[in-house]
């Protein structure tokens, strides 16, 4: 009779970790402090951060780049920051499990130490939440973790092992751990549409006399990059992108757009409003990419392809709706597809191109300029023809949204794209993670420096860790976004208590001496003129190094163009 063998839960935590293939987990003490133990003798790194926002951003920035679920993990009394930190992985479906300590059975309704109800504030952020109160519940409810996080439309979960620092994982069972591979990355599954389904969508695009297709984040998730250009090409349909999908077809392509939605090129917006017929491939018609649902028109007809059925027909009604993976559908598609006919097809590419080459036109002076304080479309340009043939740029949110979403171009088909959902500061945590899960690749973040300031300790992590990462920091002293917005409420500037800029101004920071008191490079940029050279150096390196490029404070991002001729009010 073979002798049954009592392993840890912190062992099992480990050997389970390593069996779903995780290189890295971030956390911050103390938290698990058996199972990180026990990844001493694995291939996991463990990278001990600032803060569980940071953690997290990490965890996501990874996730997003590698299709892996990211790991991030903090102490009880760290859960509600952790909580925080899930916000931006949520809205941008990326797989990530949560790990965090809560509170022992006896300690309920006690006033414990540092004891909260977490639990409810997960809620929100995950597709599923649940607690491990005993080990045995340990080998099902992780291998649960990966299967949500990774099916379906992904997504955040959140599991409380009991104990504040996760003690019930030391206790020792005779359970093995249960590993399912096939949830080890996104996606497990690669559903097909309902064939008649297909047939229907292809008719409508054949008759279709000015058809968009605005492809989102489930493309890009999906890995149907490839796919998407050829049925696009097949067809002859202009492509619109959402910020997830943006690099999904290369910018250089004649039937590329651009960005469309709020964080925009007004070439997209332009054609979106002019379409009609809109088929939205993995998007979920929210508020971004539709400009607040200005951008189609209601009533437009629709084509929705999404792996969540939930989202078919939710903010537009759809003519057709296709159920199913992206690449699985589009290989459906294309298989099935005749080309459109040529007369009307070319018509409309042509009066799509003369609209991106006007919006070129109208932005080649500031894409160029060798003005001071240095323009951000200049940092644009100059990031685009330094980035390497599979070089990965990481934006934050706000200004830095778009400027890179419109100015930043990818003219090679491995160049990506990672934007941040919404949280500002994720910028430069999350290019963490995602040059650990492309260490090989050159990875530059654009970041704002009022974003910059929110996580900057984590200079100290790069360094330690040698996340060799590039960070571009758009330096203007303020939230310059905001100027306008106080400029409306305070419009009397002759007031003696009209002092808006202590309102969105910041002192005067040279970033690069910051980088440089942390043991990371640092580069200060006050001529345009430099930026190429000095993105160069940065590249070659193969260290973190942070870029200070000293900007306009008056330079505004381009608001989104709208159908009645003006621009969003963001």
């Amino acid at each position: 009779m073979q002798e049954i063998h009592e392993i840890t839960g912190s062992r099992l935590f480990a050997e389970m970790l390593e069996g779903y293939g995780v290189s890295h987990v971030f956390y911050l003490p103390a938290i698990m402090l058996g199972g990180l133990a026990e990844m001493e003798d694995m291939n996991i790194r463990r990278i001990m951060t600032h803060g569980e926002k940071s953690a997290a951003y990490m965890a996501d920035g990874y996730a997003r780049a590698s299709g892996k679920p990211g790991i991030c993990m903090s102490q009880q009394i760290g859960a509600s920051n952790l909580a925080a930190g899930l916000r931006d992985a949520f809205m941008a479906n990326a797989p990530l499990i949560a790990i965090t300590g809560g509170p022992p059975l006896n300690a309920h309704y006690r006033n414990g130490y540092q004891e909260v109800e977490d639990m409810s504030q997960f809620d929100a952020v995950t597709k599923f939440n649940a607690r491990v109160d005993d080990v045995s519940r340990l080998p099902d409810l992780l291998r649960q973790a990966f299967r949500a996080a990774t099916s379906g439309a992904p997504g955040p979960v959140h599991l409380e092992i009991r104990g504040p620092h996760g003690q019930a994982a030391n206790a020792k069972t005779t359970l093995r751990p249960q590993i399912e591979t096939q949830f080890s990355r996104t996606p497990p599954f690669r559903p097909r549409a309902e064939d008649s389904h297909v047939h229907e969508a292809l008719n409508l695009l054949q008759r279709a006399e000015r058809p968009v297709i605005i492809a989102g984040g489930g493309v890009t998730a999906s890995r149907a990059q490839a796919e998407l250009v050829r049925f696009a090409e097949l067809m002859q349909i202009p492509v619109a992108t959402s910020l997830n999908a943006k690099g999904a077809i290369v910018d250089s392509h004649p039937l590329a757009l651009g960005v469309t939605g709020l964080y925009s090129r007004s070439c997209a917006n332009k054609a979106v409003a002019q379409a009609d017929l809109i088929f939205f491939m993995g998007s979920s018609t929210g508020g971004q990419v539709t400009l607040d649902w200005a951008l189609p028109a209601a009533g437009t007809p629709v084509i929705q392809l999404d792996i969540d059925p939930l989202e078919l027909g939710r903010n537009y009604p759809n003519l057709v709706s296709l159920s199913g993976d992206a690449q699985a559908v589009l290989q459906q598609l294309i298989q099935a597809a005749r080309p459109r006919p040529a007369a009307m097809a070319s018509a409309w590419v042509q009066q799509v191109g003369d609209m991106v080459a006007a919006w070129r036109e109208e932005f080649r002076d500031l894409l160029n300029s060798d003005v001071t304080p240095i323009r951000p479309e200049r940092i644009c340009k100059e990031i685009s023809a330094a980035l390497p043939p599979n070089g990965v740029v990481v934006s934050d949110t706000g200004h830095s949204g778009m400027w890179t979403s419109a100015m930043i171009e990818l003219n090679h088909p491995d160049q990506r794209y990672i934007r941040c959902a919404g949280s500002m500061g994720w910028g430069f945590p999350g290019a963490m993670g995602v040059k650990c899960a492309l260490p090989e690749q050159t990875v530059i973040c654009f970041t704002g420096d009022g974003a910059f300031y929110y996580h900057i300790a984590e200079i100290e992590t790069a360094v330690r860790f040698n996340i060799n990462l590039i960070v571009v920091v758009n330096n203007n002293s303020a939230l310059n976004q905001e100027i306008p917005l106080w400029d409306n409420v305070y419009p009397d500037k002759t007031s003696a208590n009209a002092r808006t800029e202590d309102l969105w101004s910041f002192c005067k920071t040279d970033f690069a001496k910051v980088a440089e008191s942390f043991g990371c490079t640092g580069i200060r940029v006050e001529d345009p003129k430099q930026l190429s050279a000095a993105l160069q150096h940065a590249i070659s390196l193969n260290r973190p190094v942070v870029i200070d490029v000293v900007s306009d404070i008056r330079a505004y991002a381009p608001k989104g163009w709208t159908p009645q001729g003006g621009k969003s009010a963001y």
